[in-house]
């Protein structure tokens, strides 16, 4: 990650991203989530300008992660009036995620399998046609 006012991706955190969308997960959720892990901790508006997502966005992406049990928040007092900012930072580790994504595909590609295998099996009982 680059430091430009607030962190922003570089190509690996591009990379990254493309590869764990390309996985499975949602664009706004990789990239909120290798934002994280670069910035070990960030407030939603950090997130939103380094991970360039849109305010809704990443409410959305922050809602996903932590329903998934993947990140942890705490709210950070700010000076003077106004509603406390939410601080976000990674409740487990990328190796983790990674692996829960793996478990997760294996259990889909078993899943495919044994529907193919159960069409196959559906498919013997249809009259085959008959070769002329």
């Amino acid at each position: 990650m680059r430091k430009e006012g607030v962190l922003t991706f570089d190509e690996k955190d591009e990379e990254f991203a493309v590869t764990l969308i390309n996985s499975g997960l949602k664009r706004n959720v990789a990239r909120t989530l290798i934002y994280l892990a670069g910035a070990k901790e960030a407030i939603s508006r950090d997130i939103e300008l380094g991970a360039k997502l849109r305010q809704p966005e990443a409410s959305i992406a922050m809602k996903e992660l932590r329903e998934a049990g993947w990140i942890e928040e705490r709210e950070v007092k700010r000076e003077g009036k106004g509603r406390p900012l939410k601080s976000y930072k990674l409740a487990v580790s990328l190796k983790e995620i990674i692996n829960n994504l793996e478990e997760k595909k294996q259990r889909e590609a078993e899943q495919n399998l044994q529907n193919i295998e159960r069409l196959r099996s559906l498919s013997n009982t249809f009259e085959q046609p008959s070769k002329k």
